[in-house]
């Protein structure tokens, strides 16, 4: 009897924990930081979109052309390098592995202008 009983309360644990419903902001209702892994970044109408980026260490950012015309991705402060040209349909793939805040832009068409923040 003891060990129906017990099963019983584990069961409606288990139950209740999976039917709550979680957030995707935390107690003060601020969005949360992404989760390391891969962010796209979209470069289309001269433009990179997102233009403000937050991500975590370790996550890998990838840079796509979809303009017509060619554009690259250059690390304002050269702290993380850049891209050759991108033609149409091309990628550019970079590893966040430091926290900070890195600005970057065309080195083709320097109006185009965006930035990622790395945090911990």
């Amino acid at each position: 009897m003891k060990l129906k009983a017990i099963l019983m309360i584990v069961s409606i644990i288990l139950l209740t924990a999976c039917s709550m419903k979680t957030s995707p902001t935390d107690a003060g209702n601020q969005p949360l930081i992404p989760v390391t892994g891969e962010k796209n970044v979209t470069i289309d109408n001269y433009a990179f979109s997102p233009a403000d980026l937050t991500v975590k260490v370790g996550t890998t950012v990838t840079w796509t052309n979809k303009d017509a015309a060619g554009h690259n991705v250059i690390a304002t402060d050269n702290s993380w390098g850049s891209s050759s040209l991108l033609k149409t349909g091309q990628s550019y793939r970079y590893t966040f592995t430091k926290a900070g805040t890195y600005p970057y832009h065309c080195g083709i068409h320097t109006e185009m202008k965006a930035t990622i923040t790395v945090v911990n």
